[in-house]
Protein backbone atom coordinates (compact mmCIF):
# COMPACT_ATOMS: atom_id res chain seq x y z
CA UNK A 1 0.00 0.00 0.00
CA UNK A 2 1.42 3.58 -0.82
CA UNK A 3 1.72 6.04 1.36
CA UNK A 4 0.08 9.73 0.73
CA UNK A 5 3.76 11.12 0.10
CA UNK A 6 4.37 8.17 -2.20
CA UNK A 7 0.93 8.82 -3.79
CA UNK A 8 1.32 12.42 -3.76
CA UNK A 9 4.52 12.61 -5.37
CA UNK A 10 3.04 10.04 -8.06
CA UNK A 11 0.26 12.31 -9.18
CA UNK A 12 0.08 14.88 -12.14
CA UNK A 13 0.17 18.03 -10.95
CA UNK A 14 -1.77 20.56 -13.29
CA UNK A 15 -0.01 24.13 -13.82
CA UNK A 16 -1.48 26.49 -11.52
CA UNK A 17 -2.78 28.37 -14.01
CA UNK A 18 -4.35 25.52 -15.27
CA UNK A 19 -6.13 25.00 -12.23
CA UNK A 20 -7.20 29.17 -11.82
CA UNK A 21 -8.59 28.91 -15.33
CA UNK A 22 -10.94 26.38 -13.61
CA UNK A 23 -12.68 29.17 -11.72
CA UNK A 24 -12.23 31.86 -13.50
CA UNK A 25 -9.10 33.01 -11.65
CA UNK A 26 -6.82 35.61 -14.83
CA UNK A 27 -3.69 36.51 -15.03
CA UNK A 28 -4.02 39.94 -13.81
CA UNK A 29 -4.46 38.08 -10.11
CA UNK A 30 -1.91 35.64 -10.29
CA UNK A 31 1.24 35.36 -8.60
CA UNK A 32 3.39 32.72 -9.37
CA UNK A 33 6.11 30.67 -6.40
CA UNK A 34 6.89 28.40 -8.85
CA UNK A 35 4.80 25.82 -11.30
CA UNK A 36 2.07 24.56 -8.85
CA UNK A 37 1.14 27.18 -6.28
CA UNK A 38 0.76 30.89 -6.75
CA UNK A 39 -0.93 34.17 -4.20
CA UNK A 40 -3.81 35.56 -5.34
CA UNK A 41 -4.23 39.24 -5.46
CA UNK A 42 -6.86 40.81 -3.18
CA UNK A 43 -8.36 42.87 -6.02
CA UNK A 44 -9.92 39.82 -6.69
CA UNK A 45 -12.39 39.89 -4.79
CA UNK A 46 -13.50 43.31 -5.90
CA UNK A 47 -13.89 41.85 -9.53
CA UNK A 48 -17.00 42.24 -10.97
CA UNK A 49 -16.82 38.97 -12.56
CA UNK A 50 -16.68 37.74 -9.07
CA UNK A 51 -19.24 39.98 -7.40
CA UNK A 52 -21.53 37.20 -6.61
CA UNK A 53 -21.15 34.66 -3.71
CA UNK A 54 -21.54 30.65 -3.80
CA UNK A 55 -22.80 28.35 -1.07
CA UNK A 56 -20.68 27.78 1.90
CA UNK A 57 -20.35 24.41 3.16
CA UNK A 58 -18.61 23.66 6.90
CA UNK A 59 -16.65 20.64 7.40
CA UNK A 60 -16.28 19.41 11.35
CA UNK A 61 -16.41 16.49 13.31
CA UNK A 62 -16.60 14.78 16.70
CA UNK A 63 -14.23 15.12 19.54
CA UNK A 64 -10.79 13.58 18.19
CA UNK A 65 -9.52 11.12 19.63
CA UNK A 66 -5.79 8.81 18.70
CA UNK A 67 -8.12 6.59 16.52
CA UNK A 68 -8.05 9.69 14.10
CA UNK A 69 -11.42 11.18 11.78
CA UNK A 70 -9.91 12.30 8.96
CA UNK A 71 -11.56 15.76 8.48
CA UNK A 72 -9.13 17.52 6.36
CA UNK A 73 -9.83 14.29 4.30
CA UNK A 74 -12.93 14.28 3.94
CA UNK A 75 -12.71 17.79 3.15
CA UNK A 76 -10.98 17.50 -0.07
CA UNK A 77 -12.91 14.72 -0.74
CA UNK A 78 -15.85 16.03 -0.70
CA UNK A 79 -14.62 19.13 -2.96
CA UNK A 80 -13.61 16.98 -5.40
CA UNK A 81 -16.88 14.72 -5.60
CA UNK A 82 -18.33 18.12 -5.89
CA UNK A 83 -16.34 18.34 -9.08
CA UNK A 84 -16.97 14.88 -10.44
CA UNK A 85 -20.64 15.75 -10.31
CA UNK A 86 -20.25 18.65 -12.40
CA UNK A 87 -20.38 21.44 -9.89
CA UNK A 88 -17.84 24.44 -9.78
CA UNK A 89 -15.98 24.09 -6.77
CA UNK A 90 -13.49 25.54 -4.61
CA UNK A 91 -11.73 24.35 -1.25
CA UNK A 92 -10.62 26.37 1.65
CA UNK A 93 -8.23 25.15 4.28
CA UNK A 94 -5.77 26.25 6.74
CA UNK A 95 -2.02 25.64 6.50
CA UNK A 96 -0.16 23.29 8.46
CA UNK A 97 1.78 23.99 11.33
CA UNK A 98 5.43 22.92 11.59
CA UNK A 99 4.83 22.18 14.69
CA UNK A 100 2.21 19.16 14.54
CA UNK A 101 4.25 18.30 11.73
CA UNK A 102 7.55 17.36 12.89
CA UNK A 103 5.71 16.84 16.15
CA UNK A 104 2.90 13.58 16.73
CA UNK A 105 0.54 14.43 13.89
CA UNK A 106 2.75 14.48 11.18
CA UNK A 107 1.70 15.94 7.89
CA UNK A 108 -1.36 17.86 7.00
CA UNK A 109 -2.81 18.32 3.22
CA UNK A 110 -5.07 15.43 3.63
CA UNK A 111 -5.03 11.91 3.06
CA UNK A 112 -4.51 8.49 0.81
CA UNK A 113 -6.33 10.02 -2.51
CA UNK A 114 -7.43 13.04 -1.09
CA UNK A 115 -5.16 15.52 -0.69
CA UNK A 116 -4.02 19.11 -1.77
CA UNK A 117 -0.78 18.90 -3.40
CA UNK A 118 2.67 19.71 -3.85
CA UNK A 119 2.04 18.04 -0.21
CA UNK A 120 5.66 18.51 0.74
CA UNK A 121 5.77 22.33 0.14
CA UNK A 122 2.46 22.81 1.79
CA UNK A 123 3.42 20.80 5.24
CA UNK A 124 6.68 22.51 5.31
CA UNK A 125 7.32 25.83 4.44
CA UNK A 126 4.69 26.47 1.37
CA UNK A 127 5.25 30.56 0.29
CA UNK A 128 6.51 31.81 3.58
CA UNK A 129 3.05 32.76 5.05
CA UNK A 130 4.07 31.65 8.95
CA UNK A 131 7.93 33.29 8.81
CA UNK A 132 6.11 36.27 8.05
CA UNK A 133 3.85 35.80 10.65
CA UNK A 134 6.72 34.97 13.28
CA UNK A 135 8.81 37.59 11.83
CA UNK A 136 5.89 40.36 12.46
CA UNK A 137 5.23 38.83 15.73
CA UNK A 138 8.75 39.06 17.25
CA UNK A 139 9.39 42.57 15.04
CA UNK A 140 6.62 43.90 17.99
CA UNK A 141 8.03 42.06 21.00
CA UNK A 142 11.88 43.89 19.78
CA UNK A 143 10.46 47.26 19.47
CA UNK A 144 8.59 46.64 22.86
CA UNK A 145 11.29 45.50 24.66
CA UNK A 146 13.32 48.69 23.01
CA UNK A 147 10.87 51.33 23.94
CA UNK A 148 11.50 49.83 27.86
CA UNK A 149 15.36 49.78 27.12
CA UNK A 150 15.00 53.60 25.66
CA UNK A 151 13.94 54.91 28.43
CA UNK A 152 10.21 53.89 28.75
CA UNK A 153 8.24 56.72 27.96
CA UNK A 154 4.87 55.14 27.72
CA UNK A 155 5.57 54.02 31.52
CA UNK A 156 5.18 50.36 30.19
CA UNK A 157 5.05 47.95 33.90
CA UNK A 158 7.78 45.09 32.95
CA UNK A 159 5.65 42.46 35.05
CA UNK A 160 2.82 43.18 33.32
CA UNK A 161 4.15 42.39 29.56
CA UNK A 162 1.44 40.12 27.80
CA UNK A 163 3.44 39.77 24.30
CA UNK A 164 5.73 36.65 23.52
CA UNK A 165 7.79 36.04 20.93
CA UNK A 166 7.10 33.12 18.65
CA UNK A 167 8.15 30.47 16.46
CA UNK A 168 6.80 27.98 14.20
CA UNK A 169 7.96 24.25 16.22
CA UNK A 170 7.05 22.76 19.06
CA UNK A 171 9.69 23.16 21.85
CA UNK A 172 8.75 22.93 25.45
CA UNK A 173 11.76 24.42 26.52
CA UNK A 174 10.80 28.10 25.45
CA UNK A 175 7.45 28.23 27.29
CA UNK A 176 9.38 29.81 30.41
CA UNK A 177 12.17 31.82 30.00
CA UNK A 178 14.45 34.85 31.53
CA UNK A 179 15.58 36.88 29.05
CA UNK A 180 17.60 40.72 28.96
CA UNK A 181 20.38 39.12 31.17
CA UNK A 182 24.56 39.81 30.74
CA UNK A 183 24.27 43.99 32.05
CA UNK A 184 22.43 47.71 31.15
CA UNK A 185 23.20 47.29 27.38
CA UNK A 186 21.75 44.03 26.96
CA UNK A 187 18.09 44.84 28.08
CA UNK A 188 16.03 44.60 31.15
CA UNK A 189 16.32 41.47 33.06
CA UNK A 190 12.51 39.88 33.11
CA UNK A 191 10.68 36.46 32.50
CA UNK A 192 9.15 36.21 29.36
CA UNK A 193 8.29 33.10 26.86
CA UNK A 194 7.78 31.49 23.54
CA UNK A 195 4.04 31.28 21.93
CA UNK A 196 4.05 28.61 18.59
CA UNK A 197 3.43 31.00 15.61
CA UNK A 198 -0.35 29.57 15.43
CA UNK A 199 -1.12 30.77 18.62
CA UNK A 200 0.21 34.16 17.93
CA UNK A 201 -2.48 37.16 17.94
CA UNK A 202 -0.98 38.09 14.39
CA UNK A 203 -2.00 35.46 13.26
CA UNK A 204 -5.25 35.40 14.07
CA UNK A 205 -5.32 39.13 13.29
CA UNK A 206 -4.41 38.03 9.29
CA UNK A 207 -7.00 35.39 9.45
CA UNK A 208 -9.91 37.48 9.93
CA UNK A 209 -8.47 41.00 8.16
CA UNK A 210 -10.38 41.79 4.94
CA UNK A 211 -7.76 43.98 3.62
CA UNK A 212 -4.26 45.62 3.90
CA UNK A 213 -6.22 49.17 5.62
CA UNK A 214 -8.06 46.51 8.29
CA UNK A 215 -4.89 43.84 8.76
CA UNK A 216 -2.99 47.87 9.78
CA UNK A 217 -5.96 48.80 12.08
CA UNK A 218 -6.73 45.15 14.04
CA UNK A 219 -2.28 45.09 14.48
CA UNK A 220 -2.43 48.68 16.03
CA UNK A 221 -5.24 47.41 18.28
CA UNK A 222 -2.67 44.77 19.45
CA UNK A 223 -2.46 45.07 23.25
CA UNK A 224 1.07 44.08 24.21
CA UNK A 225 1.67 45.37 27.91
CA UNK A 226 0.17 47.60 30.66
CA UNK A 227 1.13 50.50 32.23
CA UNK A 228 2.15 50.96 35.96
CA UNK A 229 -1.30 52.48 35.93
CA UNK A 230 -3.07 49.49 34.64
CA UNK A 231 -3.63 51.21 31.11
CA UNK A 232 -3.20 49.19 27.88
CA UNK A 233 -0.15 49.80 25.81
CA UNK A 234 -1.11 48.97 22.32
CA UNK A 235 1.55 47.84 19.00
CA UNK A 236 -0.07 51.54 17.38
CA UNK A 237 1.31 53.03 20.99
CA UNK A 238 4.63 51.59 19.67
CA UNK A 239 4.23 52.82 16.22
CA UNK A 240 4.83 48.90 15.34
CA UNK A 241 1.61 48.50 12.83
CA UNK A 242 2.92 50.09 9.53
CA UNK A 243 6.38 47.50 10.05
CA UNK A 244 4.07 44.62 10.65
CA UNK A 245 1.96 44.90 8.03
CA UNK A 246 5.14 45.42 5.50
CA UNK A 247 6.09 41.94 6.70
CA UNK A 248 2.70 40.74 5.54
CA UNK A 249 1.75 42.69 2.75
CA UNK A 250 2.50 39.35 0.61
CA UNK A 251 1.60 36.65 3.59
CA UNK A 252 -1.94 38.24 3.94
CA UNK A 253 -2.71 36.91 -0.01
CA UNK A 254 -4.16 33.65 0.11
CA UNK A 255 -2.21 30.69 -1.51
CA UNK A 256 -3.70 28.64 -4.71
CA UNK A 257 -3.03 24.92 -5.38
CA UNK A 258 -4.53 22.01 -6.48
CA UNK A 259 -5.79 18.18 -5.11
CA UNK A 260 -5.05 15.23 -6.46
CA UNK A 261 -7.92 15.66 -9.14
CA UNK A 262 -7.32 18.88 -9.98
CA UNK A 263 -10.18 20.95 -7.77
CA UNK A 264 -9.01 24.74 -7.46
CA UNK A 265 -8.01 24.98 -3.32
CA UNK A 266 -7.28 28.14 -1.06
CA UNK A 267 -4.87 27.44 1.57
CA UNK A 268 -3.92 30.19 3.85
CA UNK A 269 -3.42 30.72 7.43
CA UNK A 270 -3.53 28.12 10.33
CA UNK A 271 -4.41 29.00 13.77
CA UNK A 272 -5.26 26.60 16.41
CA UNK A 273 -8.75 26.21 17.33
CA UNK A 274 -8.01 24.45 20.76
CA UNK A 275 -6.14 27.90 21.42
CA UNK A 276 -7.46 30.05 18.84
CA UNK A 277 -9.91 30.68 16.19
CA UNK A 278 -8.52 27.58 13.97
CA UNK A 279 -10.04 28.36 10.83
CA UNK A 280 -8.49 29.85 7.57
CA UNK A 281 -8.58 33.35 6.79
CA UNK A 282 -11.51 35.46 5.85
CA UNK A 283 -9.89 36.56 2.69
CA UNK A 284 -9.27 32.49 1.41
CA UNK A 285 -13.40 32.15 2.41
CA UNK A 286 -14.49 34.94 0.37
CA UNK A 287 -12.18 34.31 -2.86
CA UNK A 288 -13.62 30.55 -2.54
CA UNK A 289 -17.07 31.75 -2.50
CA UNK A 290 -16.63 34.56 -5.43
CA UNK A 291 -14.94 32.04 -7.57
CA UNK A 292 -16.97 29.35 -7.61
CA UNK A 293 -20.71 27.61 -6.74
CA UNK A 294 -19.49 25.91 -3.68
CA UNK A 295 -16.79 26.55 -1.25
CA UNK A 296 -15.83 23.61 0.93
CA UNK A 297 -14.01 24.50 3.87
CA UNK A 298 -12.92 23.07 7.66
CA UNK A 299 -12.75 23.89 11.28
CA UNK A 300 -10.30 22.61 13.54
CA UNK A 301 -11.01 19.61 15.76
CA UNK A 302 -14.33 18.46 17.15
CA UNK A 303 -17.39 21.41 16.20
CA UNK A 304 -17.38 22.19 20.06
CA UNK A 305 -14.54 24.25 19.32
CA UNK A 306 -13.99 24.53 15.62
CA UNK A 307 -17.51 24.89 14.38
CA UNK A 308 -18.01 27.02 17.54
CA UNK A 309 -15.95 29.63 16.67
CA UNK A 310 -15.99 29.22 12.99
CA UNK A 311 -20.10 30.26 13.66
CA UNK A 312 -19.75 32.88 16.54
CA UNK A 313 -16.26 34.13 15.64
CA UNK A 314 -15.19 34.09 11.84
CA UNK A 315 -19.47 34.29 10.61
CA UNK A 316 -20.07 37.10 13.04
CA UNK A 317 -16.45 39.25 11.65
CA UNK A 318 -16.82 38.64 7.91
CA UNK A 319 -20.95 38.28 7.55
CA UNK A 320 -20.87 34.75 6.56
CA UNK A 321 -23.39 31.89 6.98
CA UNK A 322 -22.72 27.81 5.50
CA UNK A 323 -25.65 26.48 4.01
CA UNK A 324 -24.89 23.27 5.34
CA UNK A 325 -22.43 21.59 7.98
CA UNK A 326 -20.93 18.33 7.66
CA UNK A 327 -20.00 16.23 10.45
CA UNK A 328 -17.30 13.83 10.25
CA UNK A 329 -17.19 10.67 12.41
CA UNK A 330 -15.20 7.66 12.04
CA UNK A 331 -17.12 3.64 13.74
CA UNK A 332 -12.68 3.62 15.50
CA UNK A 333 -13.30 7.00 16.92
CA UNK A 334 -16.85 6.40 17.85
CA UNK A 335 -15.66 3.00 19.78
CA UNK A 336 -12.90 4.85 21.60
CA UNK A 337 -15.35 7.53 23.00
CA UNK A 338 -16.78 4.29 24.06
CA UNK A 339 -14.06 3.01 26.13
CA UNK A 340 -12.07 0.98 23.66
CA UNK A 341 -8.52 0.94 23.85
CA UNK A 342 -6.56 2.04 21.07
CA UNK A 343 -5.14 -1.78 20.19
CA UNK A 344 -8.78 -2.88 20.11
CA UNK A 345 -10.26 -0.84 17.51
CA UNK A 346 -10.10 -3.19 14.94
CA UNK A 347 -12.22 -6.05 16.75
CA UNK A 348 -16.19 -5.50 15.95
CA UNK A 349 -18.03 -4.22 19.02
CA UNK A 350 -21.42 -2.83 17.94
CA UNK A 351 -21.92 -1.96 21.83
CA UNK A 352 -18.70 0.29 22.54
CA UNK A 353 -20.31 2.18 19.31
CA UNK A 354 -23.30 2.40 20.50
CA UNK A 355 -21.58 4.11 23.95
CA UNK A 356 -19.58 6.47 22.12
CA UNK A 357 -22.68 7.21 19.70
CA UNK A 358 -23.89 10.19 22.21
CA UNK A 359 -20.49 12.62 21.32
CA UNK A 360 -21.91 12.28 17.91
CA UNK A 361 -25.12 12.77 18.27
CA UNK A 362 -24.38 15.93 20.82
CA UNK A 363 -22.35 17.90 18.07
CA UNK A 364 -25.33 17.13 15.52
CA UNK A 365 -27.81 18.52 18.31
CA UNK A 366 -25.62 21.75 18.33
CA UNK A 367 -25.60 22.60 15.00
CA UNK A 368 -28.91 21.60 14.33
CA UNK A 369 -30.59 22.72 17.82
CA UNK A 370 -27.91 25.41 18.76
CA UNK A 371 -27.09 27.11 15.30
CA UNK A 372 -30.05 26.15 13.51
CA UNK A 373 -28.39 25.02 10.50
CA UNK A 374 -28.95 21.49 8.36
CA UNK A 375 -26.19 18.55 9.00
CA UNK A 376 -25.46 15.60 7.86
CA UNK A 377 -22.98 13.15 8.96
CA UNK A 378 -20.03 11.58 7.00
CA UNK A 379 -18.61 8.13 8.17
CA UNK A 380 -14.94 8.41 6.93
CA UNK A 381 -14.81 4.50 6.37
CA UNK A 382 -11.85 2.03 7.51
CA UNK A 383 -11.56 -1.45 6.14
CA UNK A 384 -12.10 -2.78 9.81
CA UNK A 385 -15.38 -0.98 10.03
CA UNK A 386 -17.69 -4.14 9.59
CA UNK A 387 -21.35 -3.98 8.69
CA UNK A 388 -22.78 -4.50 11.60
CA UNK A 389 -21.55 -1.32 13.07
CA UNK A 390 -21.88 0.72 10.18
CA UNK A 391 -25.55 -0.52 9.73
CA UNK A 392 -25.68 0.54 13.95
CA UNK A 393 -24.32 3.68 13.47
CA UNK A 394 -26.77 4.75 10.39
CA UNK A 395 -29.52 3.67 12.09
CA UNK A 396 -29.01 5.61 15.13
CA UNK A 397 -28.16 8.97 13.21
CA UNK A 398 -31.57 8.46 11.42
CA UNK A 399 -33.82 8.32 14.86
CA UNK A 400 -32.07 11.19 15.53
CA UNK A 401 -33.25 13.29 12.42
CA UNK A 402 -29.79 12.79 10.42
CA UNK A 403 -28.90 11.47 7.22
CA UNK A 404 -24.92 9.44 8.03
CA UNK A 405 -23.50 8.65 4.45
CA UNK A 406 -20.69 6.13 4.02
CA UNK A 407 -17.44 8.50 2.90
CA UNK A 408 -14.48 6.38 0.89
CA UNK A 409 -12.55 9.33 -0.03
CA UNK A 410 -9.17 8.00 1.10
CA UNK A 411 -9.11 5.46 -1.10
CA UNK A 412 -11.21 6.52 -3.44
CA UNK A 413 -10.97 9.96 -4.43
CA UNK A 414 -13.85 11.79 -5.25
CA UNK A 415 -15.48 9.17 -6.96
CA UNK A 416 -15.88 7.52 -3.21
CA UNK A 417 -17.93 10.90 -2.03
CA UNK A 418 -20.13 10.91 -4.61
CA UNK A 419 -23.20 10.10 -2.39
CA UNK A 420 -22.24 12.45 0.57
CA UNK A 421 -21.75 15.31 -1.89
CA UNK A 422 -25.10 14.42 -3.35
CA UNK A 423 -26.03 14.14 0.11
CA UNK A 424 -24.70 17.92 0.89
CA UNK A 425 -26.48 19.57 -2.68
CA UNK A 426 -29.61 18.32 -1.34
CA UNK A 427 -28.92 20.32 2.10
CA UNK A 428 -27.51 23.71 0.07
CA UNK A 429 -30.66 23.32 -1.89
CA UNK A 430 -33.05 22.42 1.11
CA UNK A 431 -32.98 26.39 2.45
CA UNK A 432 -33.23 24.61 5.59
CA UNK A 433 -31.22 26.93 7.59
CA UNK A 434 -32.07 29.54 9.98
CA UNK A 435 -28.92 30.47 11.55
CA UNK A 436 -28.31 32.35 14.72
CA UNK A 437 -25.49 32.80 17.32
CA UNK A 438 -25.12 30.59 20.41
CA UNK A 439 -24.94 34.59 22.50
CA UNK A 440 -25.78 38.18 21.36
CA UNK A 441 -22.90 40.37 21.16
CA UNK A 442 -24.76 42.59 23.77
CA UNK A 443 -24.66 39.91 26.44
CA UNK A 444 -21.44 40.29 28.92
CA UNK A 445 -18.47 38.41 28.70
CA UNK A 446 -19.17 36.06 31.62
CA UNK A 447 -22.62 35.47 30.09
CA UNK A 448 -21.12 34.43 26.51
CA UNK A 449 -18.31 31.93 28.18
CA UNK A 450 -21.32 30.80 30.18
CA UNK A 451 -23.57 30.16 26.85
CA UNK A 452 -20.69 28.53 25.29
CA UNK A 453 -19.85 26.01 27.83
CA UNK A 454 -24.05 25.39 28.96
CA UNK A 455 -25.27 25.26 25.35
CA UNK A 456 -21.87 23.44 23.41
CA UNK A 457 -20.32 21.75 26.42
CA UNK A 458 -23.46 20.98 28.02
CA UNK A 459 -21.78 22.25 31.17
CA UNK A 460 -24.23 22.56 34.23
CA UNK A 461 -22.27 26.21 34.80
CA UNK A 462 -18.94 28.32 35.02
CA UNK A 463 -16.23 28.89 37.83
CA UNK A 464 -15.02 31.95 37.11
CA UNK A 465 -11.16 32.02 39.13
CA UNK A 466 -10.92 35.80 41.01
CA UNK A 467 -8.10 36.40 38.53
CA UNK A 468 -10.40 35.85 35.64
CA UNK A 469 -13.52 37.61 37.10
CA UNK A 470 -11.81 40.77 37.37
CA UNK A 471 -10.05 40.71 34.30
CA UNK A 472 -13.36 40.38 32.53
CA UNK A 473 -14.62 43.49 34.58
CA UNK A 474 -11.90 45.15 33.58
CA UNK A 475 -12.28 44.46 29.72
CA UNK A 476 -15.54 45.33 29.61
CA UNK A 477 -14.81 48.92 31.49
CA UNK A 478 -12.00 49.01 28.77
CA UNK A 479 -14.76 48.38 25.72
CA UNK A 480 -14.35 44.94 25.05
CA UNK A 481 -17.53 43.75 26.33
CA UNK A 482 -19.13 43.56 23.02
CA UNK A 483 -16.60 41.11 21.47
CA UNK A 484 -16.77 37.42 21.03
CA UNK A 485 -15.16 34.85 22.95
CA UNK A 486 -12.45 32.25 22.40
CA UNK A 487 -12.58 29.49 24.83
CA UNK A 488 -8.68 27.79 24.88
CA UNK A 489 -10.16 24.24 25.77
CA UNK A 490 -8.99 20.54 25.80
CA UNK A 491 -10.09 19.53 22.02
CA UNK A 492 -10.78 15.76 23.51
CA UNK A 493 -13.49 16.50 25.81
CA UNK A 494 -16.44 18.78 25.89
CA UNK A 495 -15.19 19.41 29.28
CA UNK A 496 -11.71 20.88 30.36
CA UNK A 497 -10.81 17.17 31.48
CA UNK A 498 -9.76 15.27 28.51
CA UNK A 499 -10.06 12.36 30.09
CA UNK A 500 -13.85 12.72 29.74
CA UNK A 501 -14.45 10.99 26.62
CA UNK A 502 -17.91 10.70 25.31
CA UNK A 503 -20.82 13.40 26.19
CA UNK A 504 -20.04 13.84 29.94
CA UNK A 505 -22.69 15.21 31.63
CA UNK A 506 -23.14 17.22 35.50
CA UNK A 507 -19.51 18.46 35.15
CA UNK A 508 -18.68 21.99 35.61
CA UNK A 509 -16.13 24.70 33.04
CA UNK A 510 -13.44 26.14 35.33
CA UNK A 511 -11.93 29.52 33.78
CA UNK A 512 -8.71 29.83 35.14
CA UNK A 513 -7.50 33.14 33.84
CA UNK A 514 -8.86 34.86 30.84
CA UNK A 515 -7.02 37.57 27.73
CA UNK A 516 -8.03 40.12 25.57
CA UNK A 517 -6.82 39.80 21.88
CA UNK A 518 -8.25 43.45 20.95
CA UNK A 519 -6.22 42.96 17.30
CA UNK A 520 -8.31 40.18 16.31
CA UNK A 521 -11.38 41.25 17.66
CA UNK A 522 -11.91 38.62 20.75
CA UNK A 523 -11.32 37.81 24.50
CA UNK A 524 -9.81 34.48 25.48
CA UNK A 525 -10.82 32.34 28.17
CA UNK A 526 -8.09 29.58 29.30
CA UNK A 527 -9.95 26.15 30.71
CA UNK A 528 -7.70 23.62 32.20
CA UNK A 529 -4.34 23.15 31.31
CA UNK A 530 -4.30 24.02 27.98
CA UNK A 531 -1.10 25.68 26.15
CA UNK A 532 -0.21 28.01 23.99
CA UNK A 533 3.61 26.47 22.82
CA UNK A 534 3.04 22.63 22.22
CA UNK A 535 6.02 19.82 23.12
CA UNK A 536 7.41 17.26 21.03
CA UNK A 537 6.13 13.48 21.62
CA UNK A 538 8.59 10.54 23.24
CA UNK A 539 9.28 9.70 19.28
CA UNK A 540 9.00 13.10 17.52
CA UNK A 541 7.42 12.28 13.54
CA UNK A 542 10.86 14.71 12.82
CA UNK A 543 12.91 11.38 13.29
CA UNK A 544 11.27 9.35 10.25
CA UNK A 545 11.45 12.28 7.96
CA UNK A 546 14.54 12.55 5.37
CA UNK A 547 15.23 13.77 1.81
CA UNK A 548 17.52 11.64 -0.26
CA UNK A 549 20.08 13.44 -2.99
CA UNK A 550 17.70 14.25 -5.66
CA UNK A 551 15.85 15.83 -3.21
CA UNK A 552 12.84 13.50 -2.94
CA UNK A 553 11.28 14.14 0.63
CA UNK A 554 10.04 10.72 2.74
CA UNK A 555 8.62 9.71 6.03
CA UNK A 556 5.86 12.81 5.58
CA UNK A 557 2.61 11.12 6.47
Amino acid sequence: MMTDIEIAQAAKILPIEKVAERVGITEEHLERYGKYKAKIDLSLLKDPDHSADGKLILVTAISPTPAGEGKTTTTIGLADALSRLGKKVCVALREPSLGPVFGIKGGAAGGGYAQVVPMEDINLHFTGDFHAIGAANNLLAAMLDNHIQQGNALGIAPRRITWKRCVDMNDRQLRFIVDGLGGRVNGTPREDGFDITVASEVMAVLCLSSSIADLKRRLSDIIVAYTYDEKPVTAGDLHAAGAMAALLKDAIKPNLVQTLEGTPAFVHGGPFANIAHGCNSVIATRMAMKTADYAVTEAGFGADLGAEKFLDIKCRAAGIVPSAVVIVATIRALKMHGGVSKAELSVENVDALKRGMPNLLRHVSNIKDVYGLPAVVAVNRFPTDTDAEINELISECAAFGVEAVLSDVWAKGGAGGEDLASAVLQLCSSDASDFRYAYESSASLMDKITAVAEKIYRADGVDFEPKAKKQLKRFEELGFGSLPVCMAKTQYSFSDDPSLLGAPEHFRITVRDVKVSAGAGFVVALTGDIMTMPGLPRVPAAEKIDVDDNGVITGLF
